[in-house]
């Protein structure tokens, strides 16, 4: 159900025509030579089943190294899909015309799995969470959670064993929702972690197969994908997380929506609290329904962007020994009994940006247009889907010299300048993701420490297959050695 949308005013003829688009409507599209190049026929068919099995990333990769970096593939009869993979084709959408482009109908199975939170809300109810959320995601509040992030590695650290083997991925899953469990709701939630994962997988396959499949918008379909998503998990993040608020209110009560006063906004420790007290400009609060589904958000998105960036630079920093034994020196030198200085780990902050960089987090960005558009050359029509995809605008080789190699020297102090999306693993424009900070910070703290006290290394040969889905994950466990370092002055624990 939306919210906040009782009093909004009548949609503008642009926003029903991405509705009826939605819906399976035919109306003007782009024909013939105007289109860019793309598969069809057979190929095009072989292409979408690839993708809606789970591997669009090759299939992705293919179309371009066929096509060109702008490609057109027919997805039904009545309309298609343009893919862009260029920076100033980002730009365009995601910010210079970023008005034009609102989140497509494949968003709801995340919408029924998350509810109406930052990442799936639209028009005045999105502008009025972003205004409201933007404060308690500062620099100074961000900053505050570096304790907590640190931490959290060290419990992690204090779990594993010398000589044993770890699912990489499941670990950093693991971390990361202890970090956001406390952050959110000064909780532990490891034991929800398992739970958690599988729901979360479930969501993002429904929303893959959401992206394909002809099913009209509006309540029936919604009962259809909620039925679907129901023998997988899928629905029972609301339902974790509701859960969770009360028991966090249980521990320590907190003042409904609308009862607190600003005085409360800088103390709270948790960002539950500080959800709970934050206030717009006309001194409006968030419902608990908004208080739920933004949790549910941050929840979710918060801990699995972090934990596949952390996974992949731990696989990229085994395959790449030179690259290690820099970032080791690094915070031998730099982390001591408490939280690192991030400004004081440019090494360490370039091995996370340069992963993110080959394995984006949100591979794809896809929007759909509200009116006719021109992309950077490319007539767009309404009612049109688009996609930018990070992981191709990333290894664009005429961008990214060498864009397949692993080199954090592109992200040091005096690195030569480039297109700034030319890298954009948190989006862009007004949509950019609002905890691009906090996971960063996180992302810092949490591989120093971890690197400081072992030295993982991959069990198999070879980096890890991505699967694209709503995230970009390993296709399946990521098998690493742990070595504990001997380095001078390593703590013991």
């Amino acid at each position: 159900m939306q919210l906040g949308h009782a009093n909004a005013p009548a949609e503008a003829p642009s926003r029903r025509v991405a509705q009826d688009f939605g819906r399976g409507r035919r109306h003007r599209t782009n024909r013939g030579a105007d289109r860019p190049p793309g598969p069809g026929g057979a190929d095009a068919a072989r292409t979408l089943a690839r993708i809606v099995t789970g591997w669009p990333l090759e299939a992705c990769t293919a179309m371009f190294a066929r096509y060109g970096d702008t490609v057109y593939l027919p997805v039904r009869p009545w309309d298609g899909l343009y893919l862009f993979s260029r920076p100033e084709q980002a730009e365009h959408v995601l910010a210079t015309n970023q008005d034009n482009y609102a989140k497509p109908f494949p968003y709801r199975p995340l919408r029924i799995m998350l509810g109406d939170g930052l990442v799936t809300a639209e028009d005045r109810l999105w502008r009025r969470h972003r205004r409201i959320i933007q404060p308690v995601f500062s620099t100074r509040n961000v900053a505050s959670f570096a304790a907590e992030m640190d931490a959290a590695a060290r419990r992690a650290v204090a779990r594993w064993e010398p000589r044993a083997r770890v699912d990489v991925a499941a670990e950093m899953s693991a971390l990361t929702l202890d970090v956001v469990g406390r952050a959110l709701f000064g909780a532990d939630l490891i034991a929800e972690a398992p739970p958690l994962r599988r729901s979360l997988a479930a969501g993002q396959r429904l929303a893959l197969l959401g992206a394909f499949l002809p099913i009209p918008r509006g309540p029936a379909s919604n009962r259809v994908i909620r039925r679907a998503a129901r023998p997988f998990g899928a629905g029972r993040i609301q339902e974790q997380v509701e859960q969770l608020i009360v028991r966090r209110q249980q521990q320590s009560p907190q003042p409904a929506a609308g009862t607190g006063d600003r005085r409360n906004s800088a103390s709270p420790r948790d960002l539950l609290r500080r959800l709970v007290a934050a206030r717009d400009s006309d001194g409006s609060s968030l419902s608990r329904q908004e208080i739920r589904d933004e949790i549910a958000t941050f929840l979710v998105a918060g801990h699995e962007t972090t934990a596949m960036a952390l996974t992949w630079s731990l696989a990229l920093l085994s395959a790449y020994p030179q690259a290690r034994q820099r970032l080791e020196e690094e915070v031998d030198a730099v982390v001591g009994d408490g939280p690192a200085d991030p400004g004081k780990l440019p090494w360490t902050s370039a091995v996370i940006s340069e992963a993110m960089r080959l394995y984006p987090p949100a591979w794809t960005l896809e929007r759909t247009a509200l009116a006719d558009d021109n992309v950077c050359g490319t007539a767009v029509p309404a009612g049109s889907m688009v996609a930018v995809l990070p992981y191709l605008v990333h290894r664009n080789p005429a961008v990214w010299p060498n864009p397949a190699g692993f080199d954090p020297r592109r992200f040091l102090p005096g690195a030569p300048d480039r297109h700034h999306y030319a890298w954009l693993p948190f989006g862009g424009g007004k949509r950019g993701c609002i905890g691009a900070g906090f996971a960063r910070q996180e992302a810092v703290l949490v591989l120093a420490r971890l690197c400081r006290h072992y030295r993982l290394d991959l069990a198999g040969p070879g980096l890890p297959r991505p699967r694209g889905l709503v995230t970009l994950r390993p296709a399946g466990p990521v098998t690493m050695h742990l070595t504990r370092r001997d380095s001078p002055g390593c703590p013991d624990h």
